[in-house]
């Protein structure tokens, strides 16, 4: 991945303008007012800005000069530097405004809940889909291997990991459990070397370094694994425990005076925790579970049924770039809010998609199973596996059927069995020593027929 170019300094724009026009030159430039966004209100950095067309028949740099003038006057700086002591900033634009107004409406307080989240009889199936979707894609953007289906598989019959890779998605699964038990207690480096040991079992090289900071000795830099560009070298080690309790003040400092919105404080952790690297690995996944973990404290409950690693993982080079376009640019995190908050409000998106899918399947599921004879003749188990089979579900184990309910192996397998032998509404295929149960095409002309 190529760095972009650092923006040209606006202080040395002005000693080289000073020297080639006058001063009514730079107060009709300073008298422009464009804000600090281009024209169809996007906040560009300025590897993209230089290919944009100035208005007003200005020059690229003089454009760029006007609009950074613009953003200094609006941004806020914060009480965390980075490595050469600078301080953090960022600012709040009118579209940043709108999306954050979405998410309050949208993703806290219960007037607008969905319905399937709001039934208590639906919401932990959904819960724990969505842990499960977090923690699958969590690791995958680290690098985890094991495709989602067997991953899946693996955390719905609660198997033990086989390697490397599924440890990772079971580690990110119990985290973002965890999460749920700690998002009352404040933020303390104790909490984050916590969560880092719960994500980084049994995945380190040296298995000490779990919950760790690391130490000069390790050499850690972010790399681009494609072409071995460096992207970041993160503060010294030596400096780690005085930062990371810095950003623990930050988190749980909430003076009205110096507001920072929820969301936008859950984003600068996450930024702030993957810019200091503390660990020697595991440090995006335990930046996430940050992200996650304020956002439960401050009350936007719909972020524990969404996950940010399925959006970021279909650009990960976006996500990449977002940490760049901050660090070349005087320390601004307004490019990373601008992304996370796009990402943010997609992942809800997609939730809401999904919950209207599910909506559609459960309506269909019930037209069927309504009047259907096998009632009389099902367990309520086996009118589940219908149910579930009629909502797009295609296979079946006995671990997981076991699991789900609560049962014993031989009374799972029993349910199964009748319900492809039996009645012939499931098809069982030899797998190893057992079976797995498959859902045939044609399930509703089949529940019909026995009707």
């Amino acid at each position: 991945m190529k760095i972009p170019p650092s923006p040209p300094s606006i202080e040395a724009f002005l000693a080289d303008f000073m020297q080639q026009a006058d001063a009514a030159q730079l107060m009709a430039l300073l008298s422009l007012d464009m804000g600090a966004c281009d024209e169809r209100g996007r906040y560009l950095h300025w590897d993209k800005l230089r290919f944009v067309i100035p208005p007003h028949g200005l020059s690229t740099e003089e454009y760029w000069f006007v609009i950074k003038t613009a953003r200094n006057k609006l941004a806020k700086k914060l009480n965390l530097t980075d490595q050469q002591g600078k301080p953090m900033q960022f600012c709040v634009t009118d579209a940043m405004l709108h999306s954050l107004h979405w998410l309050d409406q949208h993703a806290a307080g219960q007037v607008a809940m969905p319905q399937p989240l709001a039934n208590t009889a639906t919401r932990d199936q959904y819960l724990v889909s969505s842990l499960i979707e977090e923690a699958i894609n969590s690791s995958q953007l680290e690098g985890a291997s094991t495709t989602r289906d067997v991953a899946k598989t693996m955390l719905q019959q609660q198997r033990a990991p086989r390697d490397k890779s599924e440890q990772m998605i079971v580690n990110n699964y119990h985290a973002m459990q965890a999460i749920a038990d700690l998002k009352d207690e404040p933020l303390s480096p104790g909490l984050v070397f916590h969560l880092h040991q719960v994500l980084t079992e049994n995945t380190l090289d040296d298995p000490a370094k779990a919950g760790q900071l690391r130490v000069e000795s390790d050499q850690i830099q972010v790399v681009d694994n494609r072409d071995g560009q460096v992207l970041h070298t993160p503060p010294s080690a030596k400096s780690l425990a005085k930062r990371l309790q810095n950003l623990c003040d930050f988190a749980n400092n909430d003076d009205p005076k110096h507001f920072i919105h929820p969301v936008i404080k859950a984003m600068i952790l996450h930024f702030m925790l993957g810019y200091e690297h503390p660990f020697v690995d595991g440090n995006g996944r335990t930046a996430r579970a940050l992200f996650y973990w304020y956002m439960a404290k401050k009350g936007y409950w719909l972020t524990e049924f969404v996950s940010i690693s399925k959006v970021l993982k279909q650009a990960p080079a976006q996500y990449a770039k977002a940490y760049l376009h901050t660090e070349t640019d005087d320390n601004d995190l307004t490019y990373f809010l601008i992304h996370q908050l796009e990402v943010l409000q997609k992942a809800i998106d997609e939730l809401f998609a999904y919950l209207a899918r599910k909506n559609a399947e459960m309506a269909h599921a019930e037209q069927v199973l309504k009047n259907a004879k096998l009632k009389s003749q099902l367990n309520h188990r086996q009118m589940a596996i219908l149910s579930q089979a009629l909502k797009q579900e295609k296979v079946f184990t006995i671990e997981a059927h076991r699991h789900k309910h609560g049962t014993s192996y031989q009374t799972a397998r029993t349910d199964l069995l009748g319900l492809s032998d039996q009645y012939g509404l499931l098809e069982k295929r030899k797998q190893g020593k057992g079976f797995v149960f498959y859902v045939p095409d044609d399930l509703d002309e089949r529940i019909k027929t026995l009707e």
